[in-house]
């Protein structure tokens, strides 16, 4: 039989750091997502800045119904994320469902869990980059139907853009948005770009646009916004990382502030 080992306490408890990481961001995603997770991984998270996770209920097909639908969700959704600790950002990753909800309600959803983050929306993200790229008149590509395409079309008309083509693919549910190859999203991003456009924005989280965008602005010449690229530069740049990224797209060379 052996001795029992002896464990000896090591006679102090260790200095702990404020934090972990410098800087914390929340996303809220839909339990569907396949995407944002992996774009946030590869364009934002580092040694300073953690991203955190919470995913909230979500039943396709999509639909202005269905996505209203997650609005109850967000409080929760974002108190579960590092509960009764503080986020520097908190991202809501549903661009279509940000249209029907209202980027506003979005952000006083999240404000009743964590008051004192930034709150950053796909829509609301888009729409400051668009600006901060210069673009007045766009065109615009969605995996949607048409009847979840015209909410976002009215949406970025409001805010002042002139929409000079808009193309959707007739899609209803999220998990095949998120299959849409590559080479098909730039294909249709050519197609679906006017020759008097400034920019193409391209809507959805889950379309994998973003490892596309650098990609389409060489072929055509103008600057590409998407869902994800637009969130990643929002959420990077109110947590102070302001290192230009070019092969990412125009606009990770750009600091938040300008447009």
């Amino acid at each position: 039989m052996t001795a029992p080992i002896q464990i000896n306490p090591a006679g102090r408890l260790p200095w702990l750091d404020e934090r972990p990481l410098q800087k914390r961001i929340g996303l809220i995603i839909l339990a569907t997502d396949h995407t944002t997770e992996v774009d946030f991984r590869r364009m934002v998270a580092s040694d300073s800045i953690g991203v955190y996770v919470n995913r909230i209920h979500y039943a396709n097909p999509v639909t202005l119904e269905n996505l209203l639908k997650m609005q109850p969700s967000l409080t929760q959704g974002a108190a579960l994320i590092l509960p009764d600790e503080e986020l520097d950002v908190v991202m809501y990753s549903c661009t279509s469902a940000s249209v029907v909800i209202g980027d506003r309600n979005i952000e006083e959803a999240i404000h009743a869990a964590k008051p004192g983050a930034a709150v950053v929306t796909p829509t609301a993200a888009s729409a400051k980059a668009l600006k901060t790229l210069g673009a007045r008149r766009i065109s615009v590509l969605t995996p949607y139907t048409i009847e979840t395409s015209r909410p976002m079309a009215d949406y970025f008309i409001r805010l002042g853009f002139a929409i000079d083509r808009f193309t959707c693919l007739g899609l209803s549910d999220d998990r095949e948005m998120a299959r849409i190859a590559p080479d098909e999203i730039a294909a249709f991003a050519n197609q679906a770009l006017a020759p008097q456009s400034d920019a193409l924005f391209i809507s959805c989280t889950a379309v994998r646009a973003a490892q596309v965008a650098s990609r389409i602005e060489a072929e055509s010449g103008r600057p590409v916004v998407t869902s994800n690229l637009a969130t990643a530069w929002a959420c990077l740049r109110l947590c102070g990382d302001a290192q230009a990224r070019p092969e990412l797209g125009q606009l990770m060379t750009r600091p938040y502030g300008e447009g």
